[in-house]
């Protein structure tokens, strides 16, 4: 979501990355139709590879963040005590919807497109709460 982190005026203070918890996609692009959702929106997200969580993350980032509390519980089991009070749920800063964000892949095409929506609300008022922490503008 580097673009929305540049329209926040973050985009130079902030390092995003993404990870599974699980290695069954290791090293495989995303499917075709976040592709094609992510396109629609301007954003070539065709080059990125897939990885897994290493505990490596968890000295390196300071906000590590699941898309569904199922997730959540396998970081918290994979963190470090210390680590633990970093991970979070995208939707836990914008609330008002379901906490959990689906995951598309065995619906049909057309159900990327509100998932991104969500993530984007999400990741959005991630960056507000970035910023009311006081992480400066870039």
């Amino acid at each position: 979501m580097r673009m929305l982190a540049e329209e926040a005026g973050l985009a130079d203070a902030i390092e995003v990355d993404s990870a599974g918890t699980h290695d069954y996609e290791v090293g495989d692009p995303p499917d075709a139709r976040s592709i094609a959702a992510a396109s629609r929106r301007g954003v070539d997200i065709s080059r990125q590879r897939a990885r897994q969580v290493h505990a490596v993350d968890f000295e390196v980032f300071d906000y590590i963040v699941a898309l569904d509390r199922g997730h959540r519980t396998i970081l918290r089991n994979l963190a470090p005590l210390a680590a633990r009070r970093r991970i979070h749920l995208l939707m836990d800063f914008a609330p008002g919807g379901p906490p959990d964000v689906p995951d598309p892949y065995y619906g049909s095409a057309e159900g990327f497109d509100p998932v991104r929506d969500q993530i984007e609300r999400g990741v959005r008022g991630l960056l507000a709460h970035l910023r009311k922490e006081g992480l400066p503008a870039g």
